[in-house]
């Protein structure tokens, strides 16, 4: 019998929700055989509380410019450093040029105006324990909302990887009853000698009852070792970064991702972070820390995309994060902790080309609690749509506890 956590430290390894092996290893690597064509959602959280403001610059809004005299990004059509005309209301900050193609071609579409309905929070980590749950204001609850999807949509061809994180500690989104699996760097996966002195103990001469399962872990080993990851480069012309010699931890971990789709280990739902958007100071307008941000979040999102090429047909990204900032800027150049913000939706099944949302509007007897854009859609609604109508949940009520998910309320971004 052995613990709920299994690590292989050293092989950058880790299996979570164990209750006992024998049980968790036979359905963890039910199977083997390529996962080819396998719907794939690939979350992304912007942890630190994103400026959705300036991510998706409302620049048809007057009031926009005097809230923000020294970090407001400039119209389009305004000179170097404008702001990328998406609908004639709202542009993209020029840091995120890289994904405008994709947008004019319709695979990338924006929500606006959307986060979390607890109004209360302007905690960082409560506010991301809040929107992993999927459960604003509970702080009861303790299991994420995409390990309740995989729990409470079960599939019997489900390897290992059905659930992965990418980086060594596996993320609330992803905990709970269903196993999942956190990898830190692939490139340095290796079989450690713990590792191969645990797979001599469980051969053929060992425990019985262990045989079985300790094979079915080592073939879970091998079946992500088959990725080939010291091998692998994306498609040609591609970088996930300025600089692909040090791509930095947010491409390295896309890069990782794309390669796994590509090997078919069966990864239905795969989660990666990106953190430092939290801009108190020196944010900036195209010359401090959001520029700083945006330029390799945009670039590693559009290499992404281009290196999938046709597998983005049964990729979906939504990226996320735990909440926007104030529409004043501060003293300091930056933003406070705010309310509204933000979301991406970019693959082959999105209906893109599109900002997505009631806009609420920013004049000040608009704003919530005279500081921050409106909520006008609840991350929920986003989640639960995503699920549907891209990986093809029909059992969508334990997903979200509390809340009663409406198609009516989708935005048909997706499907």
């Amino acid at each position: 019998m052995i613990g709920r956590r299994v690590f292989l430290k050293d092989g950058a390894l880790s299996v979570v929700g164990l209750s006992m092996v024998p049980g968790f290893l036979r359905r963890a690597v039910a199977a083997l055989s390529p996962q080819a064509g396998k719907k794939t959602l690939v979350c992304i959280f912007q942890r630190g509380g994103a400026d959705g403001l300036n991510i998706v610059v409302p620049f048809g809004e007057e009031s926009y410019y005097r809230y923000r005299p020294s970090i407001g990004i400039k119209p389009p059509g305004s000179g170097e450093g404008a702001a990328l005309d998406l609908d004639g209301f709202f542009g993209l900050h020029p840091g995120l040029e890289p994904l405008l193609p994709i947008y004019e071609q319709g695979d990338l579409g924006i929500i606006h105006a959307v986060g979390s309905p607890d109004t209360g929070n302007r905690s960082h980590f409560q506010a991301q324990d809040f929107m992993e749950s999927a459960a604003p204001g509970d702080k009861t609850v303790g299991t994420g909302w995409l390990n309740r999807h995989l729990h409470y949509s079960p599939d019997d061809d489900a390897t290992a990887f059905r659930g992965t994180a990418m980086g060594r500690a596996l993320p609330k989104a992803l905990r709970g009853p269903h196993p999942a699996v956190a990898l830190g760097n692939i490139n340095q996966f290796r079989m450690s000698g713990a590792g191969s002195i645990l797979k001599t103990l469980y051969s053929e001469d060992s425990n019985s009852l262990l045989t079985g399962a300790s094979r079915d872990m080592f073939d879970a080993i091998e079946l992500l070792k088959q990725a080939n990851p010291e091998q692998y480069s994306p498609a040609e012309g591609i970088q996930y970064a300025q600089n692909p010699n040090n791509p930095g931890p947010f491409a390295r971990a896309l890069m990782q991702v794309a390669q796994l789709i590509k090997a078919d280990v069966g990864i239905e739902v795969a989660f990666v972070d990106i953190g430092n958007w939290d801009h108190h100071t020196d944010e900036g307008s195209i010359d401090g820390l959001m520029m700083q941000s945006l330029v390799p979040f945009g670039l590693a999102l559009a290499a992404f995309y281009q290196d999938l090429g046709d597998r983005m047909e049964d990729v979906v990204v939504l990226t996320m994060s735990e909440f926007g900032r104030t529409a004043r800027e501060n003293g300091n150049r930056g933003t406070d902790h705010g309310h509204a913000n933000i979301m991406f939706v970019m693959g082959g099944a999105v209906n893109g080309g599109k900002v997505y949302g009631e806009w609420p509007g920013l004049e000040r007897e608009q704003l919530n609690e005279d500081r921050d854009l409106v909520l006008t859609t609840d991350f929920r609604d986003v989640f639960a749509e995503v699920l549907s109508g891209h990986l093809g949940a029909t059992n969508l009520d334990p997903v979200f506890p509390d809340f009663s998910t409406d198609p009516q309320r989708f935005k048909g971004i997706v499907g």
